[in-house]
């Protein structure tokens, strides 16, 4: 069976996609699923916390993967991880320049994800990609090649839709490159029921990106002691709200993809 790809994408920065991904990941891993992390962010957040190495001693990361040609695969997939389990194609600063390059040099700018990962396909259960935030190149080669999109929103945050919209528009026009691309739905993260603020951003998800998941996630330290240890949750404290909450949300994925 053909790998599910999920793009977890917001062109809004802190909203929490790397966190969803790399805790994502380790839940499915958990349940015996093969996982693959993209990181394709400049900023590498996801390959700090599941990486071995630091992105910076790392000579073949998704920006050489785009820019040159699919024997780069096999250089690219680092298979030893933080993270039983999971592999990782690193993300790094030169996704930066790598974009630019893209757009002068490739044939089909948006597409190229797409062709390298048609050989990783049959090798795992779950392909999740860090996006940047933003909506350009790199945004655009995550969503043509994935079968489905998360959209994170800060729940906590009154600011947490700011731009929705425009995601939205641009998930539209990516549709023409992949049709089979569906929206599996905004997920809340840093969620609290009790809170005002996040009652009336759930509406309004609601409203604007038309569904959510069931699944919202809570806010905690833990989070950030888990990236600082480089640790998944199951590990740090297995019985905690926010790692069950990540594990509930990996059974949702599960049965909606």
């Amino acid at each position: 069976m053909s790998a599910k790809i999920i793009a977890v994408a917001n062109h809004k920065g802190g909203c929490g996609k790397t966190t969803t991904v790399v805790h994502l990941a380790s839940e499915l891993a958990a349940m015996s699923h093969r996982v693959l992390v993209i990181d394709l962010d400049p900023q590498a957040n996801a390959s700090l916390h599941i990486g071995i190495q630091h992105p910076s001693e790392i000579s073949v990361t998704t920006a050489e993967l785009l820019l040159g040609d699919i024997t780069l695969l096999t250089e690219a997939l680092q298979e030893e991880t933080q993270i039983e389990n999971v592999s990782l194609i690193y993300g790094s600063l030169s996704l930066g320049k790598a974009e630019d390059q893209l757009k002068e040099e490739a044939p089909r700018p948006s597409e190229e994800l797409t062709i390298k990962l048609e050989l990783l396909k049959d090798l795992y259960d779950f392909i999740l990609i860090d996006c940047p935030p933003s909506l350009k190149l790199l945004t655009s080669n995550a969503l043509a090649s994935a079968t489905h999109v998360i959209i994170p929103i800060e729940s906590g945050s009154q600011y947490g839709l700011y731009g929705v919209t425009d995601l939205l528009n641009h998930l539209e026009k990516i549709k023409r490159i992949n049709p089979q691309l569906k929206l599996l739905g905004a997920l809340l993260l840093r969620h609290d029921e009790r809170q005002n603020v996040c009652k009336l951003i759930r509406d309004e998800a609601i409203q604007q990106v038309g569904k959510i998941l069931d699944t919202t996630i809570p806010q905690s330290t833990k989070v950030n002691q888990a990236a600082i240890l480089q640790q998944p949750l199951y590990k740090l404290d297995k019985n905690s709200k926010v790692r069950k909450a990540f594990e509930k949300l990996a059974l949702e994925v599960i049965a909606k993809t």
